[in-house]
C-alpha cells in the first residue's frame, strides 16, 4: 500500500508497476502531486494556472530527465532563469552580479561589508570561534553586514524563529559552495564562465518546466498508472495503522464516508512524520511521543492574483528579504511557461510564511489583498484596477523546521520507525527533510527497489547528500 500521491509516492508506484507488483495508492487530496501539484482557476473562457510557489526541475540524475521527457515529450520546456531580490528599494540579480551589487550598495556600505568579513575571518578562521548555528555559519562565511543584508533576515522570515536557533544543516543544504571567494572569482573570471563550472548548488541558470505547470508530471504518471490498471483512490486518508511484532499489518482508511481495512505486506507512506506516529495502533512509547511533540513545521498562505495585464516582470520570481514587507516571494507564472496564463493576461502568486492560526493565517482574502496591493502598487508592479480576481490558498506543514535540536529528537523518532521491517517513510513529509521533487522521486524509487530486491536501501541518503542540488547535468 502507498499512502500519498506526491512525487515520492508516485515514483514508488511507477517502479513497482514495472515489476508487476500489486498495490493501492491512497491520497487525501482531490488531485495528485502533493506540494508539487498545479492549481487551475477558470474565469469564464480564461484559464489561469499556478504551482505552490516556484517549482523548477533540476537533478544530478540523467535518468530522471529521461523519465520525465518520455512522459511529457514536447510539453517539457527549457527555461532560462531570471530571479531578483528587492532590498532597500533596489533590485539585485540572483545569481548575484558583483558589479551591479556594488553599484547598488555604494562604497560606504561595501566597505562596511568588507570590514565585517575580514573581522569574521579573524574570529572564525584564525581564532577558531565555533560555528554553532545558521547565524554563525553565515557570519563566518560572509561577515555580519552582508549576512544580515539578505540571508539572515530572509531565513528568519521563512522560519519565523531567530537565526541563532536554526541548525547549520539549513545553510549546508541551501548555500554550500557559495562564499565571498566564489563571488570574487565570478567578478574576476566572468560570471557566466563560473556558473558553468562552480559547484554552488543554489545558482542554477537554466531549469526544466512542464508547459502546464509542474503538476503535469504527476498527472501524467497518474494517467499512465491507471491505464495499467493500478488503483488510485483520491479524497482518501488513513485513520489507523495497525502493527504487531515490528511489522505493519493493516491500514484502516476513510473514503467517501466509508471505512475500509486493507492488509498489506509493505507500507510506503509520505504522511507528515508527526502525524504518522499518532496513527499507529498501538501508539508509540512515551519517549517517542515526547520527541514527536518537538517536531515543528512552518505553514504557508498564498494569494493568487489574476491580472488584466500582459506582464508584470520578466523574473520567474522575486525575493523580498526585508521584514517590513510581509510576504517573502512573488512569482509570475507565465514566465515559467506562457501557457500558465491566457494571452494578454498574467498572474502573480504571493507567498506568506506563517504558522497555522497566527495573524497572517487567520486573515481573510480581502484583508490579505489589501496588504499585498499596498506594496505592489507602491513598487509599481500593478494597479488595483488591473486585478481580476484573488484566490486564497493555505497549506499546512510546508517546511520542516531545522532548529538546533532537530537532529536529536528526529533520530529518536527515526530509530523507532526503522524497527518496522516493512515500512518505508518517504518524501519531504515522511522523512522531515527539506528536499526537491527530484530528491523525492529518487527516494520513492529507492523504497520500491527495496521491496523488489528484498534489500533495504538507505532512504536518508537516496538522491541527497548535504548539498541542495540545483544544477542539472543534462548533456
Amino acid at each position: 500500500m502507498i499512502i500519498g500521491a506526491g512525487p515520492a509516492g508516485l515514483a514508488a508506484a511507477t517502479e513497482l508497476s514495472r515489476e508487476g507488483k500489486q498495490f493501492i495508492i491512497v491520497e487525501k487530496d482531490s488531485a495528485v502531486g502533493g506540494l508539487a501539484k498545479t492549481y487551475t482557476f477558470k474565469e469564464g473562457d480564461l484559464v489561469f494556472r499556478t504551482d505552490n510557489g516556484p517549482h523548477r526541475f533540476y537533478s544530478q540524475n540523467k535518468y530522471l530527465y529521461q523519465f520525465i521527457e518520455d512522459l511529457l515529450q514536447e510539453q517539457w520546456l527549457e527555461v532560462k532563469r531570471q530571479t531578483r531580490q528587492l532590498i532597500d528599494g533596489k533590485f539585485y540579480d540572483y545569481p548575484i552580479r558583483p558589479a551591479q551589487a556594488l553599484a547598488n550598495i555604494g562604497p560606504k556600505k561595501a566597505l562596511k561589508m568588507a570590514t565585517d568579513y575580514l573581522l569574521a575571518q579573524w574570529q572564525y578562521t584564525i581564532l577558531g570561534k565555533e560555528i554553532k548555528n545558521f547565524e554563525d555559519y553565515i557570519v563566518a562565511n560572509f561577515g555580519r553586514s552582508l549576512g544580515e543584508f539578505n540571508m539572515i533576515n530572509y531565513t528568519e522570515k521563512i522560519w519565523g524563529v531567530p537565526a541563532a536557533t536554526i541548525h547549520t544543516d539549513w545553510a549546508k543544504q541551501r548555500i554550500k559552495g557559495l562564499s565571498i571567494s566564489f563571488l570574487i572569482k565570478a567578478a574576476i573570471g566572468g560570471i557566466a564562465k563560473n556558473l558553468k563550472t562552480q559547484s554552488a548548488r543554489t545558482l542554477v541558470d537554466v531549469f526544466y518546466y512542464p508547459e502546464l505547470g509542474t503538476g503535469l508530471i504527476y498527472e501524467a504518471i497518474r494517467e499512465k498508472l491507471e491505464k495499467l490498471g493500478c488503483q488510485i483512490l483520491l479524497n482518501t486518508y488513513p485513520t489507523k495503522i495497525k502493527h504487531q511484532n515490528n511489522q505493519i499489518t493493516e491500514v484502516i482508511f476513510q473514503n467517501e464516508g466509508f471505512q475500509r481495512l486493507i492488509k498489506c505486506n509493505h507500507l510506503i507512506e509520505s504522511i507528515h512524520i508527526k502525524d504518522f506516529l499518532m496513527l499507529l495502533d498501538p501508539l508509540p512509547p512515551t519517549e517517542i511521543i515526547i520527541a514527536n511533540q518537538a517536531v515543528r513545521y512552518r505553514d504557508q498562505v498564498y494569494l493568487f492574483l489574476t491580472l488584466d495585464k500582459d506582464r508584470v516582470m520578466y523574473d520567474q520570481w522575486i525575493y523580498f528579504p526585508e521584514k517590513r514587507i510581509p510576504f517573502g516571494r512573488v512569482s509570475e507564472m507565465k514566465n515559467f511557461s506562457s501557457k500558465m496564463s491566457p494571452p494578454g493576461k498574467t498572474s502573480l502568486l504571493v507567498e506568506f510564511f506563517c504558522f497555522k492560526n497566527d495573524e497572517i493565517w487567520n486573515k481573510s482574502k480581502e484583508e490579505l489583498l489589501e496588504i499585498v496591493m499596498g506594496h505592489l502598487v507602491t513598487l509599481g508592479f500593478c494597479k488595483k484596477k488591473e486585478v481580476r480576481n484573488a484566490y486564497l490558498i493555505k497549506q499546512e506543514k510546508v517546511y520542516p523546521i531545522y532548529d538546533i535540536h532537530y537532529r536529536k529528537y528526529l533520530s529518536v523518532i527515526k530509530n523507532y520507525l526503522d524497527r518496522f521491517g516493512n515500512l518505508y517513510y518517504i518524501g519531504r513529509p515522511g522523512r522531515f527533510r527539506y528536499n526537491n521533487q527530484d530528491h523525492s522521486l529518487e527516494i520513492g524509487r529507492a523504497a520500491a527497489r527495496s521491496i523488489i530486491e528484498n534489500k533495504k536501501y538507505d532512504l536518508e541518503e537516496a538522491g541527497l547528500g548535504d548539498e541542495y542540488y540545483e544544477r542539472g547535468v543534462l548533456q
